[in-house]
């Protein structure tokens, strides 16, 4: 009989360290898209407060710890990572489980904006894209949402099915920066 086993996103991959960057995945243990009832955001703050002692994010903004982190996804959208989502708050949103959707990584060391600089047409700058500042955009051809979660680090998330082309793309850049010295 086949066993199945499970295996991240980037299996294999990573981890990767060139120059004075790394890139690590991230396995949260649950990935949950929250979208605010309409109506219901004032509750849904309380209940985000009460139960996860966190907030909903304003737009392109990020809230929490590495254990438990909100990030702006969309208007109304955001995603909780870390925690399963406490059960009342469906009462004022949907939760839709996202934990095996995604490919995500995490991008650190001094020359981490060099890298996101040869990729993304954001401006990741420290001085323009601060700690808990989030965007989704373009990492080359593909849909990302990137996040600066320390002053050298960043999260960067890609559809599970873009995994491979997530590594190799930061690959190819960080290789490049790391040549440049």
């Amino acid at each position: 009989m086949v066993e199945l086993k499970s295996k991240s996103p980037c299996h294999g991959l990573l981890p990767l360290e060139l120059g004075s960057v790394s890139l690590t995945e991230e396995t949260p243990a649950h990935v949950s898209l929250i979208s605010v009832r309409k109506g219901q955001n004032a509750l849904l703050g309380d209940l985000l407060s009460a139960e996860h002692g966190l907030s909903f994010p304003t737009a392109n903004r990020s809230i929490g710890t590495p254990e438990a982190r909100m990030v702006w996804f969309a208007q109304g959208q955001a995603m909780l990572f870390g925690p399963k989502p406490a059960t009342n708050l469906v009462t004022a949103a949907m939760i839709v489980d996202q934990s095996d959707a995604w490919a995500i990584v995490r991008l650190e060391g001094a020359k981490a904006e060099d890298v996101l600089a040869r990729l993304v047409p954001v401006d990741v700058r420290a001085n323009v894209f601060k700690r808990g500042h989030t965007a989704r955009t373009l990492l080359q051809h593909m849909t990302v949402s990137i996040t600066r979660v320390e002053d050298c680090a960043f999260q960067i998330m890609a559809f599970r099915s873009m995994a491979g082309t997530l590594v190799h793309d930061l690959n190819r850049a960080m290789a490049s920066v790391a040549a440049r010295g």
